[in-house]
């Protein structure tokens, strides 16, 4: 259990898709212009994340490693057939929404290297839980690009009214400019928190074994 919690917290934070690893930036960038969308995409990608993981930790054992790849493509392409019928007859408003994106999660590189990265080298039930953080990681990225540009750039949360009604929308921030400036101050605030934990833990590291406070661990003299 603490391997697949594990799994789910580098997922979300320490190995988040978009803000630590910087991959799959195609869909954060496109469809983050409301909240519904964000959402919807993040579903999808998890939903294909998991499956795939599982039936390719299934067959890590029988598939050559010449053909590997390929046949890591053919197993996602199946998942991504089945969500893009499912999402065509069930979900078509959101389905036209997402458009091409739906599709384009067979070539997402998360999908694929999480696939050769993890599914491949580890047993099933810990290769769901690696598809679950990865996913939920991925779509907390959209849901948070998309809470910012929406809010900014309609004025709205998940198409309600947030703001007053006297508030003039910033329409830049729904247009494709608009994603690279929100997603790149994101960026440079969580690098910022980053820089400065690492800062504080190597003071601590540095001090810990001062010889005026060897049990508070931050030298008082420093």
């Amino acid at each position: 259990m603490n391997k697949a919690l594990e799994r789910i917290k580098n997922g979300v934070i320490t190995e988040n898709v978009t803000f630590v690893q910087v991959i799959a930036m195609c869909p954060v960038l496109a469809i983050t212009t409301s909240v519904k969308n964000s959402i919807g995409m993040g579903i999808a990608a998890t939903i294909v994340l998991i499956g795939s993981n599982f039936v390719i930790s299934l067959l890590r054992n029988f598939i050559p490693d010449k053909v590997r790849i390929p046949s890591f493509i053919v197993i996602i392409a199946s998942f991504v057939t089945i969500l893009d019928f499912l999402m065509k007859g069930y979900a078509p408003t959101l389905y036209k929404a997402l458009g091409i994106f739906i599709p384009l999660i067979v070539v997402n590189c998360l999908i694929l290297g999480r696939a050769e990265a993890y599914a491949s080298k580890n047993p099933p039930l810990l290769s769901v839980f690696d598809g679950i953080g990865q996913g939920l990681g991925f779509t907390l990225s959209l849901v948070i690009v998309g809470t910012i540009r929406e809010i900014i750039g309609a004025g709205t949360f998940y198409g309600l009214q947030v703001l007053p009604n006297g508030y003039t929308p910033c329409a830049i921030i729904v247009s494709p400019p608009g994603a690279f400036l929100t997603l790149g101050i994101l960026m440079a605030i969580l690098s910022k928190i980053r820089l400065n934990k690492k800062i504080s833990n190597k003071r601590i590291s540095d001090y810990s074994g001062c010889e005026h406070c060897p049990n508070i661990g931050i030298c008082h003299k420093a």
